[in-house]
């Protein structure tokens, strides 16, 4: 029986969702010499997911992967239904028709990505060769799931190139860690407390309010200007830009998992001018919020 996708006002529990701006991904990402050989495009955490379902007729341009924790799911990719059980996770590449969703009775906890690059398929090639029917088994690795919270943990702070770099540089290892399990290491995650980094803590927290530079500036008592040029060597963005960066990302979960109008999510994020919201929006995604929803509406 064919599942319907229910959206939720607030999605799942506990969920997660990261969606890189297209204006990263063409100016950055696949072109710089380390990221564009494989770089994640969407990443996201979706826990007892009940009522997801998604299907695309025709694939997407990006290569997915779903790995399953907990509960159960299913796929149906080349005209074989795959079920998925946890410990498990499936792979499917670019432009291939598929459907998949959380089965009624168990809904599926999953861990997803979607991404690209010069050798993407070339590793997606690599872990269907190991795996049986899309779906290969997993032991459980806690270090695993550490290293997919570290690219979000990262990515949830904003997007400099160091960042990026880092980022994706985990992603490989992930990738690694699904192919050659057996060789798969302990990493350690370390925390940087600089003043960028608290900096970008405080923005996070005052997501709702508008903060000028002088307000940023004087979180961690330095002066406006030597603060601005000391932020922006850093993260290669001025601390304004990657304030309404973070705005922006904030504001594609709210076109993703609710219904609120493009202007209710721009008061909730501090801007009371919708307009302005909207062109801020369009000039980092490279499309207006409305459109963005409609495009995204069943983003698993």
């Amino acid at each position: 029986m064919k599942q319907k996708n229910v959206r939720l006002r607030e999605g799942f529990a506990g969920q997660k969702l990261i969606v890189l701006p297209k204006k990263i991904i063409t100016g950055f990402l696949s072109k710089d010499p380390v990221t564009r050989q494989t770089y994640i495009t969407d990443i996201g955490y979706y826990p007892k997911a009940k009522h997801h379902f998604v299907e695309r007729p025709a694939g997407i341009s990006q290569h997915i992967i779903i790995y399953c924790t907990e509960g159960t799911g299913w796929l149906e990719i080349n005209k074989k239904r795959v079920e998925l059980m946890p410990s498990q996770f499936i792979t499917i590449p670019a432009n291939t028709p598929h459907r998949y969703g959380a089965n009624t009775d168990k809904p599926w906890t999953i861990y997803w990505m979607h991404f690209k690059g010069d050798i993407a398929a070339f590793i997606v090639g690599l872990i269907l060769k190991n795996s049986e029917n899309y779906k290969p088994y997993l032991s459980f690795n806690e270090d695993r799931i550490k290293l997919f919270e570290d690219i979000c943990f990262n990515l949830e702070k904003g997007y400099s190139e160091d960042t990026l770099r880092y980022v994706n540089m985990i992603f490989s290892h992930f990738l690694s860690s699904l192919i050659y399990e057996n060789q798969f290491n302990h990493i350690d995650k370390t925390n940087n407390d600089d003043f960028v980094s608290k900096t970008i803590t405080h923005m996070q927290e005052r997501l709702d309010v508008t903060l000028k530079l002088e307000d940023l500036a004087a979180f961690v008592n330095l002066s406006a200007s030597h603060f601005s040029a000391l932020f922006k060597s850093k993260t290669g963005h001025s601390p304004i830009e990657y304030f309404n960066q973070l705005k922006v990302q904030k504001a594609c979960q709210y076109l993703s998992f609710t219904n609120m109008a493009v202007k209710e999510i721009a008061l909730t994020l501090g801007i009371e001018d919708q307009y302005y919201f909207s062109r801020m929006f369009t000039k980092l995604m490279e499309t207006s919020p409305t459109d963005y929803r409609k495009k995204n509406q069943t983003t698993e």
